[in-house]
């Protein structure tokens, strides 16, 4: 699958509040496995938990999904800053409907490159 815009947000510890980001993140070839700010995040949808992926590093926890075109991609019961990456504030813009970032809902951040190959390693290691 080819790269994608996302909205996606930390479950685990936080119910509707956790931190949130929008970027571009990557996909494994099933589609199965979305890497994103230096994680690899696994679905885990049927399990029961909050989230629709976990991470394979610390289990934690994530929703991941699409942006919304009126800028509402956080829970209705939710709050706090969505940082978005600020390599891809124009691209955001193109897909919304408003013209600019409002300041009191964002703030702009640096997403981290995800080692795709250390994560093919980790899942793919013999269990003795």
């Amino acid at each position: 699958m080819k790269p994608k815009l996302r909205y996606i947000e930390l479950k685990s510890g936080f119910g509707d509040n956790g931190p949130a980001w929008i970027g571009i993140a990557e996909f494994s070839k099933s589609g199965k496995t979305v890497y994103f700010n230096g994680k690899a995040l696994k679905t885990a949808s049927g399990t029961g938990i909050s989230g629709n992926y976990r991470d394979l590093e610390t289990g934690d926890e994530y929703w991941v999904s699409g942006v919304k075109k009126d800028g509402t991609d956080r829970h209705w019961a939710g709050g706090g800053k969505i940082m978005i990456d600020r390599n891809i504030v124009d691209l955001y813009l193109s897909k919304v409907n408003f013209n600019n970032l409002d300041k009191n809902r964002f703030v702009l951040t640096d997403i981290k490159p995800t080692d795709k190959q250390k994560f093919a390693e980790l899942e793919n290691e013999k269990i003795d």
